[in-house]
């Protein structure tokens, strides 16, 4: 196995783990709603929520829309690891695969939900009281309709924006009001890594010249007098 392959399995697993460990726990220990400081402080929160759409929060409308996402994710994750297993045949770098990795760790975590969730868990009631795992009655939704289990909560900011301000004067104002999960940051790690450190994979590459065919006029006129140019540039 190499150690492409191996970043590729470590990546997802680790991920995944941590991820499904702390959704868990939170579905089974707080109630919907519910929240704590992380060590204490006011800006990091542990804070139960579910969705029924994306990352952060982000929703499609109505069960077509759930049914949908469910299935665009299945699709994604198939072409995610289409991609991975291109990029460890062509020997791409392990920052590259890395990223790649933690996009598609992401993306499986919150199928996991989506798909099992509704089948092995009860609801979680909005008024008190905990979801119980593997209930008598069945679970509170069918396949690929789970809700999306979310708890990381950042206010890094959270303030009255001055009465003088136009329009949202007086108004409460929160820097990164988001709630999110393991899964979602893998996912916007991994884009964020490929974006800033590895913009190039995004680049279509030129064709490199290859001097014998020019000089031995193999290549098509064409493309020989734009090699030419390019050689003389």
């Amino acid at each position: 196995m190499s150690n492409r392959t191996s970043t590729v399995l470590v990546v997802v697993f680790l991920v995944l783990l941590l991820d499904q460990i702390l959704k868990i726990w939170v579905k089974t220990h707080l109630s919907y709603g519910e929240e704590f400081g992380i060590l204490g402080l006011s800006w990091a929160r542990i804070h139960f929520v579910e969705n029924k759409g994306m990352a952060f929060g982000l929703a499609l409308g109505g069960n077509w829309g759930k049914l949908g996402l469910s299935v665009f994710r299945l699709v994604a994750v198939g072409f995610l690891i289409y991609i991975i297993r291109s990029l460890i045949k062509s020997k791409e770098t392990v920052g590259v695969i890395f990223s790649f990795s933690l996009i598609l760790a992401g993306a499986l975590g919150n199928i996991i939900d989506s798909a099992f969730y509704g089948l092995i868990f009860s609801e979680s009631p909005y008024h008190g009281g905990l979801a119980t795992m593997f209930p008598e009655g069945g679970g509170y939704a069918p396949m690929l309709f789970g809700k999306v289990v979310d708890m990381l909560y950042f206010p890094l900011l959270d303030t009255e924006l001055p009465k003088w301000l136009p329009f949202w004067g007086g108004q409460r104002f929160q820097f990164f009001r988001p709630v999110f999960n393991i899964s979602d940051a893998a996912i916007s790690t991994g884009v964020l890594s490929l974006i800033v450190f590895h913009h190039r994979i995004f680049k279509s590459k030129e064709p490199e010249l290859d001097d014998q065919q020019v000089s031995s006029g193999s290549m098509h006129p064409e493309d020989q007098s734009d090699a030419e140019e390019h050689t003389s540039q």
